[in-house]
């Protein structure tokens, strides 16, 4: 398991209150090379540890409309 503490956890400035939001942990990616994200709803819920071109490749993917509905 990846070592989150003392992650500083951003909610994104385009959440809403619908409860549809993750935050994400950037500073680890320097002491561990690892994005943090975790559910903004459930803050001592599990997290998941992703690697810098894993979440690049993410958020690309989201800008592009690939998860729209």
């Amino acid at each position: 398991m990846t070592e989150l503490t003392g992650a500083i956890w951003r909610t994104s400035s385009r959440s809403n209150d619908q409860g549809l939001c993750v935050e994400v942990a950037a500073n680890v990616v320097v002491a561990h090379g690892l994005v943090g994200v975790r559910d903004s709803k459930d803050p001592s819920g599990p997290t998941l540890a992703v690697s810098p071109p894993g979440w690049t490749a993410f958020v690309t993917a989201i800008r592009g409309g690939a998860f729209r509905r």
